[in-house]
């Protein structure tokens, strides 16, 4: 049988000779962006590679999931996870937005599912999986960015979904349950000679849906007729600011949102007016917290004009905490491919400041997020762009690759040991009555205080 070395060697080189192919993979996820719950194309492109790659998959999973499985040839052990996230973000002024819809991969998600793609060319490759012991399942999941949250709340009123969020709905449906790990990797703007970077956390949150009800009235002939739901919402989001000096800085708190209706006509008083608001916080006790300072200043706007609000708090991400010894696996195949100068290793203490739900799979089982250069720009921003698609895309493939094996060869020993040792903070049982106890809808008529 073939080294682990050899293995390593034999798919990281299958994945050179079809680099060019697998990038092709993210440019043209790239072209065509698909926001969460939406993504059909792309999981068109994902089952297409997965039949091309021998993969027998389920599909239509929280809508628009993939979900493949790849037994090894060496018996049984167990089943590693490789999830890669589909959809974008909108951006409607980044250089490869949809002129329609807005969208944009501004995060660098296309970037995910051909990464994973490039891992399966290798790991497909002749006799590396028949090595392999246990099961790898790749799973295209819908909707990590937690954004249009009107729409994602008519699909739940729809019974489409429960949670807005992709991994959340994977979570309650079960998806997950049969991984006892898994591996993720997304983009990141490394400060060089980083290429790979691996460690920290990021904050938790909640979303906020809110509408401010007032009453129409002609804006020049009727003023005081009308009640101005545009200024109660101006008056909460200044409360809001009159809290952040109680924010404290180890915490790591953000209140942050948008506007997304202000009324109908400039000549009328607003009397429906809309937010999608954010608490973000490194633990979820301090989210918590915050969270009641947020719904205090919403009612105070409504208080203030004699205002109607209605808030509807909605169950947002969990700070991830990577298995530390899916990290200690990780760095050496992460040096062997960029050096050591090519890695980062970052404290798990430090806080990125972003949520992700793959903070929310790894309250249930023991995961590793793993972050890739060659981008510039700002996250979420019109400059976010992939400048070195070998980093970015074929890097990230091998040692994706590269750790699988590790993971998974011979008798799979070091997944077992990851496995043995593994202590996840939650039940999926746990997690999902949490979950469920974080949702809230709040209606305050500030008329009558």
């Amino acid at each position: 049988m073939a080294t682990r070395q050899e293995l390593k060697e034999k798919a990281c080189a299958a994945i050179e000779e079809r680099k060019e192919e697998i990038i092709a993979i993210a440019q043209d996820i790239l072209r065509h962006p698909e926001t969460g719950y939406t993504e059909q194309r792309t999981s068109g492109i994902v089952k297409d590679w997965f039949g091309r790659l021998d993969v027998p998959y389920r599909d239509r999973i929280a809508i628009t999931g993939v979900k493949g499985q790849m037994s090894g040839g060496a018996g049984a052990g167990p089943t590693v996870g490789l999830v890669a996230e589909m959809d974008s973000l909108r951006v409607e002024d980044h250089p490869f937005a949809d002129p329609t819809t807005g969208a944009a991969h501004a995060c660098g998600h296309n970037v995910q599912i051909a990464s994973m793609i490039g891992s399966l060319i290798g790991l497909r490759t002749p006799g590396v999986m028949e090595a392999l012991a246990g099961r790898l399942v790749p799973f295209a999941v819908p909707a990590e960015e937690f954004i249009e949250v009107e729409r994602r709340l008519k699909l739940k009123e729809e019974g489409k979904i429960e949670f807005l969020g992709g991994k959340q709905e994977l979570i309650k449906l079960n998806e997950f349950s049969e991984m006892q790990m898994a591996l993720h990797m997304h983009t990141g703007n490394l400060e060089s000679p980083a290429r790979l970077s691996v460690g920290g956390t990021c904050n938790g949150h909640v979303a906020k849906f809110v509408q401010f009800i007032g009453r129409g009235a002609h804006a020049g002939g009727a003023p005081h007729m009308g009640i101005n739901a545009l200024n109660a919402a101006m008056i909460a989001i200044q409360s809001m600011n009159a809290n952040r000096e109680t924010f404290r800085d180890a915490d790591s708190v953000r209140f942050h949102g948008i506007i997304t209706r202000g009324g109908d006509a400039v000549s009328a008083v607003p009397s429906d007016v809309r937010l999608e608001w954010r608490v973000r916080a490194g633990t979820m006790e301090s989210v918590r917290l915050n969270n009641e300072k947020l719904d205090r200043s919403f009612k105070a706007g409504a208080l203030a004009v004699g205002a109607r609000v209605k808030i509807t708090t909605i169950p947002g991400y969990f700070p991830i905490h990577n298995d530390p010894n899916l990290k200690a696996m990780f760095i050496p195949n992460a040096q062997e491919l960029v050096g050591k100068e090519g890695l980062r290793v970052v404290s798990d203490d430090v806080n990125g400041g972003h949520s992700t739900d793959f903070g929310d799979m790894s309250q249930v089982l023991p995961v590793l997020g793993i972050n890739v250069g060659g981008v510039t720009g700002q996250a979420h921003g019109n400059n976010y762009v992939v400048t070195d698609w070998e980093n970015a895309v074929v890097d990230s493939a091998k040692v994706v690759a590269m750790s699988i094996i590790d993971l998974m060869y011979g008798d799979a020993a070091k997944a077992k040991e990851v496995a043995a040792k593994a202590k996840p903070p939650m039940t999926r049982e746990q997690y999902l009555a949490f979950q469920r106890s974080q949702a809230a809808d709040v209606d305050y008529d500030g008329a009558k205080g």
